[in-house]
């Protein structure tokens, strides 16, 4: 079993009467990679730096490696951070910028140039070690800003948006190589974004947060196909959320119709969301489809998206709008177009149901 790396437990902390984190408890393991993913304002950087010993918390423990770091300044804490402004020096050249680290520590000048090669190697920059910041574009940049924070050979590994002033292109390259590259030194990992596609594609486990708390914690895979809650439903990828209601047994009403579902533990008269991921709804030609979970809707709008069509439909029985993803090859078999009538079906399996208040 992996070991734990880092324990934080009960984490509060307070700007004035502002909750910024309320009661968080979280455990990383060793050489994990884990994103914390919320919208702005949802306290993922307040617990990073709370971590990282920049923003105290006001209450709750911290502990890395099995020691108490609660109240520890930064310096005392074993860390490397990259920030998502870089924060490099202008006036030192790429080999000073790295270095900077191991001088500080007095490490040996020789001991100081091989490390500094070997992360230069590492990051793909061996041709630019005299060249300043403002000489390298802005992933070059950030790869300097990598290999700074892995100088002195941290435990843990601490990225505050580290991709978002980059280009979408720069970005998907980048992020690929900050996994592999964390993939071969093990070195643990923690990661703020607010970008969801950042933290599916590059996390081992995701840690969604909302106003100070922690929503879910999970794998992607887990994250996405099993939201924990209505929020982490409509915050991660699309999701049709409808409002419905429980009847006796494994059926809700909504959309003008009855739904059966694989799991209800609603009594009946409760309110509820149904939700169900586009690529989960299965549509065809008008009246074709039949029986448990079939409506009837109009076509309303059509979005061509390269890979698939995203299909917008309004519901028959109550003019509930609804989102279909169809690939292109299905899409031409169907022949839809603005105001085709269509049949849907919302497999039983896929449909997941959040209570809401009465």
């Amino acid at each position: 079993m992996t070991e734990t790396f880092l324990r934080i437990q009960g984490l509060t902390k307070l700007f004035g009467s502002f909750a910024a984190l309320s009661d968080i408890s979280l455990t990383v393991f060793e050489g994990e990679f884990v994103c914390f993913l919320g919208p702005s304002g949802c306290g993922k950087t307040t617990l990073l730096r709370a971590i990282a010993g920049l923003d105290i918390q006001t209450q709750g423990t911290i502990e890395q490696d099995g020691k108490d770091i609660s109240v520890l300044p930064p310096a005392q804490r074993d860390f490397g951070i990259v920030f998502q402004s870089y924060a490099l020096f202008p006036n030192l050249t790429v080999e000073k910028n790295i270095a900077y680290g191991l001088e500080s520590r007095r490490h040996q000048r020789v001991e100081i140039r091989k490390r500094v090669q070997e992360l230069l190697t590492l990051v793909d920059l061996a041709d630019q070690v005299e060249k300043y910041p403002a000489q390298l574009s802005g992933g070059q940049q950030q790869r300097v800003a990598l290999a700074r924070a892995l100088a002195t050979s941290p435990g843990l590994l601490l990225l505050d948006e580290p991709l978002s002033a980059l280009d979408a292109k720069v970005r998907a390259h980048l992020r690929l190589e900050i996994k592999e590259l964390q993939r071969r030194l093990k070195v643990t990992t923690i990661m703020v974004t607010h970008d969801q596609e950042e933290a599916l594609t590059m996390a081992d486990r995701i840690v969604v947060m909302n106003q100070g708390v922690i929503e879910q914690v999970g794998t992607p895979e887990e994250i996405y196909a099993q939201p924990a809650t209505e929020f982490v439903a409509e915050f991660i990828g699309t999701m049709n959320l409808v409002p419905v209601q429980a009847l006796p047994g494994s059926e809700y009403s909504g959309l003008g119709a009855r739904f059966q579902v694989n799991h209800n533990e609603l009594p009946a008269g409760s309110h509820a969301a149904l939700a169900i991921r586009p690529e989960d709804v299965q549509i065809d030609q008008a009246g074709k489809a039949a029986g448990e979970n079939t409506i009837q809707a109009k076509v309303d709008d059509l979005e061509y998206l390269g890979a698939f069509v995203r299909v917008t439909l309004v519901a028959s029985g109550d003019q509930t709008r609804l989102q279909v993803d169809v690939s292109t090859n299905r899409f031409s078999e169907l022949s839809l177009s603005a105001g085709s009538e269509v049949s849907i079906v919302l497999p039983p399996e896929r449909i997941l149901i959040y209570p809401r208040p009465d």
